[in-house]
């Protein structure tokens, strides 16, 4: 009896001293990253697997809390170490993941989260201010813009890493043996290829370029089915989505988008048509790249992810809607056969899907800010307007006919908001230059990789042509 009371008073004296020292230790790092020098892993513990398809319906309830594991401080071993490729680390994901990234590393009481390798194209300041935030420095760094070959020793030469340059290295970097988790986060159809390879080396994906779906959706798709990749939505619509379906056996019905508005919500067509790069670029909800929030403001991101979730649920596009909600609150809602509605809510901040990404099925304590209950929330829903936002109806059009559609717009896309960004062409004509070149190309249903980039070079020539200009001489994507 004694013997008992003893190693009952024992365990409870090491519990006390344990939530401290975890206490001191989350505080200590968020102060400095770099100080981290131990961590609290737990007893062995079962989870699911990441998963493709949220079909299989993972039961959280099933998760079990780590805070009350009385073990004593120590290092993970390497089994337990996450490597993380962050691809486009310089972009606004990136830079999130990468501050996830240190977050989980103190957090995680499973694993030790390490960035293994990090690429940036033109912005070298912030990826050498990104690499050097993190406690242990990445094994690679990838430059992918090859004007960049004669700047290494601007920032690079010093580290520990080793530095690679091109689009080839972040294929490698994507396939690479060391690396667990891809964070594909580079803008554009320019992410595409680094993607695919991370699907064929069957890496686990937090997928934040759309324009992968958009272009090759079905070839994706088909990777997929053979291979041992796990891919998961960072876009805070999709990981609403795919949130509200991974404990859920039934089949959705309906998939319903939110969108904020953009910093037109309210404009009429005329105001629009004299519209500036300025004003385009004032989203009023989220903080994002300059390509992105030209997009919010055409409603072409959007269009961009009603075809992203045709391939990444394989749904209808009919089965898909969009509604406008301003306060950006509510990232996506799913109806059911039975008419009830599921919806994810949180303030907006990509440091929570991209989390959800790279710890799924579990929750982790997270940084992001939860909904403030104590004073008054106004959250609204409008019908999206097809009328002033015609990219709404071209991205419908766009999910339903696949095969090549997707690339042709997206290329002209990415060339008209440069065009605009450029002060070369008015906001209004962002959409109509699309459809026009949507129109011009003869549709394939089925087309091979080679297929889908070779239309992609030919849109973004027509695109120039269309609008009076010369086509560049330089490759498009590098």
């Amino acid at each position: 009896m004694f013997a008992t009371a003893v190693t009952i008073i024992s365990k409870l004296l090491n519990l006390t001293w344990l939530r401290l020292a975890r206490f001191l230790q989350y505080f200590v790092a968020r102060a400095d990253p770099g100080k981290i020098v131990c961590r609290v892993p737990t007893r062995n513990r079962t989870f699911s697997p990441i998963i493709a398809s949220s079909s299989t319906g993972t039961n959280v309830a099933d998760q079990k809390t780590t805070s009350k594991l009385p073990m004593p401080l120590t290092r993970h071993d390497s089994s337990t170490v996450k490597n993380v490729a962050v691809l486009g680390a310089t972009g606004s994901i990136g830079t999130a993941t990468i501050n996830v990234l240190r977050h989980l590393d103190v957090v995680d009481p499973d694993h030790a989260w390490r960035l293994w390798a990090a690429s940036g194209h033109r912005n070298l300041d912030c990826l050498s201010e990104q690499v050097r935030s993190v406690r242990l420095p990445p094994e690679r760094i990838v430059l992918s813009d090859n004007k960049n070959r004669e700047n290494v020793s601007n920032g690079f030469s010093s580290g520990p890493w080793q530095v690679l340059h091109g689009a080839d290295a972040l294929c490698d970097i994507a396939a690479a043996d060391e690396v667990d988790y891809v964070v594909a986060a580079i803008v554009g159809r320019a992410g595409l290829e680094s993607t695919l390879a991370a699907i064929d080396a069957g890496k686990s994906v937090a997928l934040a370029n759309k324009e992968t779906l958009v272009v090759a959706g079905s070839l994706v798709r088909s990777k997929l089915a053979t291979s041992a990749a796990k891919l998961l939505p960072v876009d805070s619509e999709h990981s609403a989505i795919f949130q509200c379906l991974s404990d859920c056996h039934a089949k959705p019905q309906r998939l319903i988008l939110t969108a904020s508005g953009g910093p037109f919500r309210t404009w009429t067509t005329e105001q629009m048509r004299e519209a500036t790069p300025e004003s385009a670029l004032a989203h009023p909800t989220w903080h994002m790249g300059r390509k992105i929030s030209i997009d919010s403001a055409t409603m072409m991101n959007k269009a961009l992810e009603i075809i992203e979730a045709r391939y990444l649920f394989d749904i209808p596009a009919d089965s898909i809607e969009v509604v406008v909600h301003r306060q950006s609150i509510i990232h996506s809602m799913v109806q059911f056969s039975d008419n009830s509605v599921l919806a994810q809510m949180s303030p907006p901040d990509m440091r929570m899907p991209i989390q959800y990404a790279l710890t799924y099925p579990r929750r982790l304590p997270g940084e992001s800010a939860a909904i403030d209950r104590s004073v008054p929330l106004e959250m609204s829903l409008e019908p999206a307007d097809p009328v002033r936002f015609p990219a709404l109806s071209l991205g419908f059009e766009v999910a339903a006919a696949g095969g090549t559609a997707g690339v042709v717009v997206n290329a002209a896309n990415e060339v008209a908001v440069g065009l605009f960004l450029e002060r070369q062409i008015r906001f209004t004509d962002i959409v109509t230059t699309c459809r026009k070149v949507l129109e011009q190309h003869d549709f394939e249903p089925d087309p091979p990789l080679s297929r889908l980039l070779e239309l992609d070079r030919w849109a973004r020539s027509e695109t120039f042509r269309w609008c009076g200009l010369e086509p560049p001489s330089q490759n498009f994507v590098n």
